[in-house]
């Protein structure tokens, strides 16, 4: 098959879309499937896509001010859609989104979107009225017109159906390169860079891209109270760990939190972690610790999960159920009192928690490996290949199709 995908920004800073559809790419393109990634920032193209014989292509398409693709990337678009099997679009609010699909119909291609927790009841509460008019004006006929909308948990499509036909909603999880975690680094790499991790006090990561959503505030309250119970016990404050960067404002928020609680000594700030060094950091860590107020699939967690780390998260976030089910995860509700209790309870199991990690590690890798996902996203685009979609037929308003559902 020829497959074409198209996301926004190919940058990873902007959290895990980015990611999962370099991921998603190189699986397919290892396949012996013809791949082309267009974006309007590529940033973080792999490097291997340069060298290797059997690799995506990546096309970087020039946009004007307005964030809208110019005549040139259009006509770039059309010599590249001409001849496929299907358009992947991933992400639901960038009008350049919008101008990829309607090019796909044009040229009788498929599309399907990714949803990538756009449309979760969090982030549609976010500029709830600027969306809510996009959505009339545009993303409503986006969706509609979809060959399959994808989500990545079953949770994401409960609270994302609402907003187009439930029969085009698909539940597939995010392919992941486990590759990298087959034979891990061990700890002693951070151990030596950042000494706070070589003591026996228990300790917490945080491990994402700064932002109010993250909820690190909660972390570093809960931080507070546990650090309040191990002085009362005559036992070691916990370290906490805090790896990422973002919302400048918002990192300084935190710190000045920090020094409000008198955490300098406990809470430190360490920066941009990734690659080798991040797996290294999951090592040396007893605890992921993540109080977001939403994820739909948050690969972070299940990066933790490779490496045997259990995670401390919220009931807010759409992957609660797997994480539960991997044996590894503590889901709780986003307070600094639930987080606390959570994070006790777990460090005080001790040899147990560290058996949870095994078992987190195992099931990742039964449930996440690239090939099964591959081959289901694989199957998929074969569904709606091009010979399956009629755009010529009228397509049922979502109302319409919750109706008929509903009988």
């Amino acid at each position: 098959m020829k497959i074409v995908h198209f996301i926004d920004h190919l940058d990873l800073r902007r959290g895990g879309p980015a990611g999962a559809v370099v991921a998603l790419a190189t699986a397919m393109a290892e396949r012996s499937h013809s791949v082309v990634v267009t974006t309007t920032t590529a940033r973080d193209v792999p490097t291997s896509w340069g060298t290797q014989p059997r690799a995506p292509r990546c096309v970087e398409l020039p946009v004007l001010r307005t964030r809208l693709l110019s005549p040139e990337a259009k006509a770039q678009l059309r010599e590249v859609i001409k001849g496929a099997d299907v358009v992947h679009l991933h992400g639901v609010w960038e009008p350049s989104n919008a101008q990829v699909a309607r090019i796909a119909r044009q040229l009788r291609v498929p599309y399907m979107i990714s949803l990538r927790g756009m449309l979760d009841d969090w982030s549609m509460d976010q500029r709830w009225l600027k969306k809510r008019v996009y959505w009339f004006f545009s993303g409503k006929r986006y969706l509609e017109r979809a060959a399959a909308v994808h989500c990545t948990a079953k949770l994401e499509l409960k609270q994302s159906k609402k907003w187009f036909p439930l029969r085009l909603g698909r539940v597939l999880y995010n392919l992941m390169d486990l590759r990298q975690f087959d034979s891990m680094p061990g700890p002693e790499a951070v151990r030596l860079k950042w000494p706070a991790l070589a003591t026996e006090a228990p300790k917490l990561l945080f491990l994402s891209r700064m932002s109010s959503k993250k909820g690190l505030e909660h972390l570093i309250e809960a931080a507070a109270i546990l650090t309040k119970q191990a002085v009362a016990h005559n036992a070691m404050p916990p370290v906490v760990i805090v790896a990422g960067t973002g919302d400048e404002a918002y990192e300084a928020e935190c710190k000045k939190l920090v020094k409000k609680l008198n955490l300098d000594s406990t809470v430190h700030f360490v920066g941009h972690v990734g690659g080798v060094e991040k797996i290294s950091l999951l090592q040396a860590c007893d605890l992921f610790v993540l109080p977001t107020s939403q994820e739909n699939f948050g690969f972070v967690f299940f990066e933790a999960l490779a490496a045997g780390l259990p995670v401390v998260t919220t009931n807010l976030i759409d992957t609660a159920g797997e994480i539960e089910d991997s044996g590894a995860g503590f889901i709780v509700e986003q307070s600094a009192n639930a987080i606390a209790k959570a994070c006790e309870l777990a460090l005080a199991e001790g040899q147990a928690l560290r058996e949870r990690g095994k078992a987190g590690r195992a099931w990742t890798f039964e449930h996440l490996n690239s090939e099964t996902s591959a081959a289901a996203f694989e199957s998929l685009y074969k569904e709606y290949s091009q010979e399956g979609v009629d755009f010529r037929a009228p397509l049922p308003s979502a109302t319409d199709a919750r109706s008929s559902s509903d009988r």
